[in-house]
């Protein structure tokens, strides 16, 4: 069955990243969060430390509006660990990175792209009660932007209809 949004969210539990340690992680212990889950396909690629570095220093942005961010690739953790270990940038991540390898998470996202044996760049908000309410799925080649994913973070937080453009601040459409 396919993901939709408005529907749970699909439950994982998998080994991550956390910091410099590693952690089993799931959905389940974000229950009554917001939750930005968001996959990249490789690592030690050019695009994907880009997405992760920017989720990262906007970690705290996303904290303030109730909200956790989980980046995941189907790599290892132990790819995971290498990878941070070996970027400057990747030193010293505010986020888990969970680690797929076994590639049932992406599958179970709808992002697996099954040739590569990797995930396609997916974004994915889900409420606090577990519902999917924003998927964003992009090519290997276009990098997110993380601006987008907080103001439909936001939108969505309002419970309101929101118009084209709309950002925090702006009133909300009157029917």
């Amino acid at each position: 069955m396919a993901i939709q949004i408005g529907q749970p969210a699909p439950g994982f539990e998998v080994e991550a990243l956390v910091g410099k340690e590693f952690k089993k992680i799931s959905l389940g212990d974000y229950k009554g969060k917001w939750v930005c889950l968001f996959f990249y396909p490789l690592d030690f690629t050019f695009v994907c430390p880009t997405e992760i570095v920017e989720f990262s220093n906007r970690a705290k942005d996303f904290k303030t509006r109730s909200c956790e961010v989980i980046g995941g690739s189907t790599d290892s953790k132990f790819s995971h660990l290498g990878w941070c270990k070996s970027h400057p940038q990747l030193a010293d991540l505010k986020i888990p990175l969970l680690s797929d390898y076994n590639k049932s998470v992406a599958k179970d996202y709808g992002i697996l792209k099954e040739d590569l044996g990797a995930a396609f760049r997916g974004t994915f908000l889900i409420d606090p009660d577990g519902k999917l309410r924003f998927i964003y799925i992009t090519d290997l080649s276009v990098g997110r932007n993380v601006d987008e994913v907080l103001r439909v973070l936001d939108a969505l937080q309002t419970g309101e209809l929101t118009p084209c453009q709309w950002k925090k601040g702006d009133a909300p459409l009157k029917v």
